[in-house]
């Protein structure tokens, strides 16, 4: 029996030959769009026959019939099926072939190959812009969706055969620094900046933001600090370093505990050399004009951006975002041979972006480059349950480490409540993986375009949609094969498996083979959700089967095929996981 890893994409391709074997009209128009079917009629159905033949005046139900009569053998051997209601095509997997599927899907690497072998971006090169905090302050909260979104994208996309690079695009340039210059000479704190380097810096830029708020006089001497570090000053360049080195030091201790890695960390310093060619060459295409000092570009063919300018260099002739994001993007062509870039960022910076996306494909035309397919990975607030952006109470911004830190002790407390008997060094490693888990995969589990709230009693609960009762799934099925001293997939453990035959058992089956379709869905319409929802529902799915079917049975056939169900679903549960960027666990 032939195994495909995506089945549904399997059978919108052979419905497609079939339209073509029938000599329908027009059949290359045909589309399928199978689609994941409710329980009751099977395991997935062509939707796509009533609107193709209603558009022809075909009888839908006749069209439908004509497909099935002409379907490959491959189909045919793996799948019942029938046409329902006005053109509905039903299609089941046969017990066979889902053994089938699980058979040939027994490792990692198998079910990346089969990721890989027809996702659109296998092959391509794409960069994953995301985090990219400002140096000089403390990540907090608000970096908090960047970051986990970010990194589960990038490991989908590497999932699915694409070629990963990246890149941490951090601020580390612009007028801010004139004024943390010109406070770290006059109010630097010793001891403060021995015991904290990054707040002290923190600190220092509110001490100089404040007073060149009130007093011209300090403002004019902390742009001049700045000219002097644009112009190369030494002893300003020593500072800036200072504050970049102790930025990234503070930033690596939080990747650390999300499980993050970048391939490069490029700020905006790193293209100040490298605007000048943007302006010349935006200038030659007759995209970008000179506009009350600034040089700008409009679009005239945008309802907005007609009037509203993109300035890509302000009138005192600094270069801004605009400037540096337009370099980025040649550089990310011309070094990396980018083929296209996610930008995992707010909302609320959608008209930047909308503005870079119309400008960079005119200018790239206009140089005879091939520009790359840039898309806006933008997500909601993180709030408190009144709705509003999750803040201190003195109204601050929550310092990321400290959220995580809490996080940490919240998950030692759910787990001494469980696992008392467990040593308190295990209790605190089992919870450093449960409370940052929790944290990233609350994020995760929402839909990126909404705002959600943030609640500590749902997010670090065995209740619900969570990363505790994942881990806690993963752990229970490690527990399985750790009693019976058994390894999870070997071939010992499932030598001999007969045949799925319980009503759990089959479910478990349809429910693991569906795993394509939330990995398709996920990376193609990069929104993480769709597999945390899937997740959830295969740990449900295997509870009942565990409640259902005993797996310690003495008949060795059967208990062969239970241990093959539970370790396809621990292999499954524990790549989804990671491909969200999350650690698992084998106790807890």
């Amino acid at each position: 029996m032939h195994v495909v890893f995506n089945l549904a994409a399997s059978l919108d391709a052979a419905l497609q030959q079939a339209a073509v074997a029938c000599g329908l009209p027009e059949a290359s128009a045909f589309a399928p769009e199978v689609r994941t079917a409710d329980p009751r009629h099977g395991d997935y159905q062509a939707n796509g026959v009533l609107g193709f033949a209603k558009a022809r005046k075909l009888n839908p139900r006749t069209v439908a019939t004509q497909l099935v009569a002409v379907l490959s053998p491959a189909v045919c051997e793996s799948f019942d099926f029938t046409v329902a209601g006005p053109g509905f095509i039903n299609f089941t997997l046969r017990p066979a072939a889902l053994r089938a599927w699980l058979d040939a899907h027994s490792s990692r690497d198998a079910l990346a190959r089969g990721g890989s072998a027809a996702a659109p971006v296998a092959g391509q090169t794409w960069v994953v812009d995301y985090s990219s905090p400002n140096t000089a302050k403390q990540m907090h909260v608000g970096h908090l969706r960047s970051a986990v979104i970010g990194e589960a994208l990038a490991r989908l996309l590497a999932f699915s055969g694409a070629r990963v690079i990246r890149d941490n695009h951090i601020g580390d340039w612009g007028t801010q620094f004139g004024k943390i210059i010109w406070a770290y000479r006059r109010h630097l704190e010793e001891a403060a900046f021995a015991r904290d380097p990054l707040e002290e810096f923190e600190r220092l830029y509110k001490v100089g933001h404040a007073a060149a708020e009130a007093d011209p006089a300090v403002l004019k001497e902390a742009q001049q600090e700045l000219v002097k570090l644009q112009a190369g000053d030494p002893d300003n360049l020593a500072i800036w370093k200072k504050i970049g080195d102790s930025s990234l030091s503070a930033f690596q201790q939080i990747y650390d505990q999300l499980g993050i890695r970048f391939d490069h960390t490029l700020g905006e310093s790193f293209y100040n050399d490298k605007v000048a060619q943007i302006y010349r060459e935006l200038t030659d295409a007759g995209l970008a004009t000179e506009s009350q000092g600034a040089l700008v570009v409009f679009h005239p063919e945008h309802p907005r951006f007609a009037t509203q300018p993109f300035i890509i260099r302000k009138s005192d002739g600094a270069a801004n975002y605009a400037s540096t994001d337009l370099a980025t993007v040649l550089y990310r062509v011309g070094h990396f041979h980018a083929t296209g870039v996610l930008y995992v960022v707010d909302s609320r910076q959608r008209d930047h972006f909308d503005q870079l996306f119309l400008t960079v494909p005119k200018w790239f035309a206009h140089t005879g480059r091939t520009a790359p397919e840039l898309k806006l990975v933008e997500f909601g607030t993180v709030t408190d349950a009144a709705g509003k952006p999750l803040k201190t109470k003195s109204g601050d911004n929550i310092k990321l480490k400290e959220l995580l830190a809490e996080a940490e002790a919240r998950a030692f407390a759910l787990v001494g409540e469980r696992s008392a008997e467990l040593p308190e060094a295990e209790r605190h490693a089992i919870a450093a993986v449960v409370g940052v888990g929790s944290v990233q995969y609350a994020d995760l589990a929402q839909n990126r375009s909404s705002d959600y709230i943030f609640a500590w009693d749902k997010m670090i609960s065995l209740d619900g949609n969570t990363a505790a009762y994942l881990l806690y799934a993963v752990a229970r099925i490690h527990s399985i094969f750790r009693k019976l001293g058994l390894t999870p997939g070997g071939n010992a453990t499932e030598a001999g498996a007969s045949g799925l035959e319980t009503p759990a058992e089959l479910a478990l089956a349809r429910q693991l083979v569906k795993f394509p379709d939330a990995l398709q869905a996920a990376t193609t319409q990069l929104r993480p959700h769709f597999l945390c929802l899937y997740l959830y529902e295969l740990a449900g799915t295997f509870s009942a089967f565990y409640n259902a079917d005993k797996v310690a049975v003495d008949d060795a056939p059967v208990r062969a095929r239970r241990l093959l169900l539970c370790a396809r679903t621990l292999l499954i549960l524990e790549t989804g996981l990671d491909l969200l960027g999350l650690k698992t666990l084998q106790r807890m």
